[in-house]
């Protein structure tokens, strides 16, 4: 029996976004149980990286992450990307029946208005051009409109980390996920150079010997880092079912925004094209809306209210007293 490459690639596809919707899980259980023994990764703890469960969760979001690359190799985009949206799926089942989290049935609506909006963009998405050498994608690197994206990047980014973090970022799931989500969009444009360099040169055209290849490289490592750090805080703060959707909504348009300005990828495109691109941006802002006004906080200790009377007689008091204490400290 003869396998097509886009049943090769849509099952790599599917694997893919179920390594990387349980590795969200396992990488939250990891962090649960650190932020038991130490310092929290919500206030800036790294003890999670002494626990091996969280670093079972990274080895699985990289097999995740890999097969996903290679679905890309054997199929189209437009038949890969759509199906990562089934990584936030598979997180908000493992999350109900691993970590009991519930989300409300509003949140389920907005869950599924990002997934519908995101899968509209993509599929709507103009095609990318894919350059031919390193130098070439330098060229397309250095054009003033990526220069203006990243510098505006970056700004977002270091005022996201330096004035909005300390004050919102415990309350705000839109401060961690907003540093991932941008330094994301980085991330995947320098990733695709150092891709693109290693084939090149595994094709006997050695890109190596140009400083461009480590540029990208030593980029890519940086946002990659960042990434994982805010992540990290994200899910230790947040309700998974709430991270997976939004960081997936994030992420997925921000990287497209790059990747069409960096490739001029626009151009050609038709009004319909367009058209449904917008309308697909309006269901995942409606969608993140939604998912962001119901998110559930984690489950907090309930109040408790003890009163009881002393009367004056058998005090010597005057009038009658009522004392009343608020703790759930005094419940049993």
């Amino acid at each position: 029996m003869v396998i097509s490459n886009n049943i090769r690639g849509l099952i790599l596809a599917v694997l893919s976004s179920s390594f990387i919707g349980a590795s969200f899980i396992l990488k939250k259980k990891g962090l649960k149980r650190a932020g038991a023994s130490g310092t929290p990764a919500g206030v800036g703890g790294y003890t999670y990286l002494l626990e091996p469960l969280w670093w079972a969760g990274m080895v699985t979001m990289i097999v995740g992450e890999v097969a996903n690359f290679v679905a890309y190799v054997f199929a189209p985009a437009v038949l890969v990307t759509p199906l990562g949206a089934l990584s936030i799926i598979v997180s908000a089942v493992l999350a109900h029946f691993m970590l009991k989290e519930r989300l409300q049935k509003l949140g389920v609506l907005g869950c599924v208005s990002c997934i519908v909006g995101s899968v509209v963009i993509v599929i709507h998405a103009p095609q990318e051009h894919t350059p031919n050498s390193v130098q070439e994608i330098w060229t397309l690197a250095t054009q003033p409109a990526f220069l203006f994206y990243s510098a505006a990047t970056i700004s977002i980014v270091l005022a996201l980390v330096l004035h909005f973090e300390p004050r919102y970022g415990q309350t705000n799931i839109l401060v961690y996920l907003g540093i991932c989500s941008l330094m994301g969009s980085l991330t995947v444009v320098s990733i695709k150079a150092t891709g693109i360099a290693i084939k090149l040169t595994l094709e006997g055209m050695n890109q190596i010997a140009y400083p461009q290849t480590w540029f990208f490289l030593a980029v890519a490592v940086i946002c990659i880092i960042t990434q994982l750090n805010y992540l990290n805080k994200a899910l230790d703060t947040f309700n998974t079912t709430v991270v997976s959707p939004i960081y997936y909504v994030m992420f997925s348009t921000l990287t497209i925004i790059a990747s069409a300005i960096m490739f001029k990828d626009w151009s050609g495109q038709n009004v319909s094209s367009i058209a449904s691109e917008l309308c697909g941006f309006i269901t995942v802002l409606s969608g993140t809306i939604i998912l962001h006004s119901t998110k559930e906080q984690e489950a907090t200790p309930a109040t408790g209210t003890i009163s009881w009377h002393v009367h004056g007689d058998s005090t010597n008091i005057e009038d009658d007293h009522y004392v009343t204490l608020q703790s759930s400290d005094y419940i049993n």
